[in-house]
């Protein structure tokens, strides 16, 4: 039965999709930086790739599969469908994101360091330390803490979560393959 909830579940859906949005943006112009130092490969493989899962997401093919009808109780299943969907995108979008915000931290900390010359004795142990704080980092980046930090940012913002996916329902679709977007 209808539960006089789908308006509620659109305006989530929006919210979400702009989220999405947003992230694919910054993404984007993350990833157009370029490094100083083309010696820092690591760095631009790491960048190149959260372009390639961004695009990724963004061409995926949904993992709805609820037909259209009119009656009320199929559209309340297809737009519980869609939050899923949108909301798998939106955490691979976050993850990615992470991700490319540190390199770009570590691509920036490199340079500023060195500038567009080669590290000099003194210098090789600064670029050991920015190397170890930004590996961690990217090591920090964990299904968990971006459940988190979207979640508690949804909750700031006073957003109805109640239908939102689980994290174990978000792993479930990424790594079983249904949700394919990143996954390459």
């Amino acid at each position: 039965m209808a539960d006089g909830l789908n308006h509620i579940r659109a305006v989530r859906i929006a919210e979400i999709m702009n989220d999405f949005r947003r992230l694919q943006h910054q993404i984007a112009e993350i990833t157009s930086c370029q490094p100083l130092q083309q010696s820092n490969i690591e760095a631009c493989t790491i960048l190149q790739q959260c372009a390639i899962e961004a695009r990724n997401v963004l061409v995926a093919p949904s993992c709805n599969t609820t037909d259209m009808e009119s009656n009320l109780e199929l559209e309340k299943k297809q737009l519980r469908a869609i939050i899923c969907d949108a909301s798998i995108r939106r955490f691979k979008c976050q993850q990615i994101y992470l991700r490319a915000s540190a390199t770009r931290r570590w691509v920036m900390s490199r340079d500023k360091l060195l500038g567009n010359q080669k590290a000099r004795g003194c210098q090789v142990q600064k670029l050991q330390a920015i190397d170890r704080e930004v590996k961690a980092e990217l090591e920090s980046i964990t299904d968990d803490y971006v459940d988190y930090c979207l979640r508690a940012e949804d909750l700031l913002q006073g957003k109805w979560l109640d239908e939102d996916p689980d994290l174990a329902t978000i792993q479930h679709y990424i790594y079983r393959g249904v949700q394919r977007a990143g996954s390459h």
